[in-house]
């Protein structure tokens, strides 16, 4: 099993733990975290069945998904939540996603987990397109990838069941021959 380590100025990634579930529930049970997420804020106990479907994708072989914990780089404590998902049927593509603690808001570290998670994908999964959808009013997501070095593709109608409704979804990616570390 490859364990992922990925360590930024500010933030790192890493595989989830047992340990993980109270400091995620922080994250994917706040309504104000999930707000622009395609579900409703979870219980601990579905906390604990994702960081448990997670730890097992991580001993799949080929790996294919990497959900992994955003930590501080000083303190290691769990701020939030990063997503990697390579597409069988196109393995050279993976799509991201993540959410952060709210009280890590407005502070850049969206943009330097896209740039992680980024980086993570061409340099060490050897990827050729990164991409990521995101809510069309989610305006710090956009912010986050455009900054780091993603372009705006499009739009896709009606993608996402939200407990709402159906919400559109906003294309980004970055291609492993066009993007720079930033």
């Amino acid at each position: 099993m490859r364990r992922v380590m990925v360590i930024g100025q500010r933030i790192g990634l890493r595989d989830l733990t047992d340990a993980d579930v109270v400091p995620l529930h922080s994250v994917y049970g706040d309504p104000a975290a999930t707000q622009h997420m395609p579900f409703a804020p979870r219980s601990v106990q579905e906390v604990a069945a994702l960081v448990g479907q997670a730890m097992e994708a991580a001993a799949a072989e080929p790996r294919r998904l990497y959900v992994l914990a955003v930590v501080d780089a000083d303190r290691r404590h769990v701020i939030g939540v990063a997503r990697l998902k390579i597409d069988p049927d196109l393995p050279h593509s993976a799509e991201i996603g993540f959410g952060l603690h709210p009280d890590q808001w407005g502070r850049g570290i969206g943009t330097d987990l896209v740039r992680l998670l980024l980086s993570f994908g061409f340099k060490q999964l050897g990827l050729h397109r990164v991409w990521g959808a995101r809510s069309p009013a989610n305006l710090p997501a956009q912010l986050a990838m455009l900054t780091a070095g993603m372009v705006e593709e499009g739009r896709i109608r009606h993608h996402v069941h939200t407990p709402h409704g159906w919400r559109d979804s906003i294309v980004h990616a970055a291609i492993q021959d066009e993007w720079t570390e930033r």
